[in-house]
């Protein structure tokens, strides 16, 4: 296990300096294997494409964050969560850029998408859903949320998390406070949901 684990490193980091000169679409197999000592049949043994490696990297890289916050409980702490996807992925733009334009079958913007979206969707659920607040919204704000998010990521003037965090927050907050609003009025906002309880003020002239 430890010996797989140290090949599959060894091929990640020879795809990332590759993919620090190189168009995703000019690598190929050949040059991961060739920049680090590694032979195609490792290379396959571990890996389907060249695109399942990029796709490794994500998941080996994100698992740590998202498992660290599973546990999160309070209305902050699910915006914390957040905040940190975004700065993780600020802090390796360089690499993630590139790869979110990988365009084709078993892209990574396919896989960002199926892999993210869940994620965000279970704490968006919190942050804004109520018996009132239906799936489908749900569904637009975590959408919203992701397309935010890639555009964000390919700005060519990429503005740090702390400032892109605050802006994404007051989008999707006055919208939960103006649904809230048509469908119960300000009684529905300060009793729902439940989480909002150590969040948005208890006055929700605040908040709006």
């Amino acid at each position: 296990m430890a010996d797989s684990s140290i090949t599959k490193q060894a091929l990640a980091g020879s795809l990332r300096e590759l993919m620090e000169d190189l168009p995703f679409d000019k690598i190929n197999v050949a040059q991961i294997c060739e920049r680090c000592g590694m032979n195609r049949k490792s290379f396959y043994y571990h890996f389907k494409d060249k695109y399942d490696l990029v796709n490794w990297i994500f998941d080996t890289e994100f698992i740590a964050l998202a498992s660290a916050s599973a546990a999160s409980e309070t209305y902050q702490e699910r915006w914390d969560f957040i905040e940190s996807v975004c700065v993780f992925f600020y802090e390796n733009r360089g690499f993630y850029q590139k790869a979110l334009r990988i365009s084709g079958q078993n892209s990574f913007l396919d896989h960002f998408t199926e892999y993210i979206g869940p994620i965000l969707k279970s704490r968006l659920t919190c942050l804004i859903g109520n018996e009132q607040v239906d799936e489908f919204t749900i569904d637009f704000f975590t959408d919203a949320i992701l397309c935010a998010m890639k555009r964000w990521l390919l700005a060519r003037n990429c503005m740090p998390p702390e400032e892109f965090v605050p802006k994404v927050k007051g989008l999707i907050q006055s919208g939960a406070v103006a649904i809230c609003q048509e469908l119960g009025g300000e009684s529905a906002v300060k009793t729902a949901p439940a989480c909002w309880a150590t969040g948005p003020p208890s006055d929700f002239s605040k908040w709006s």
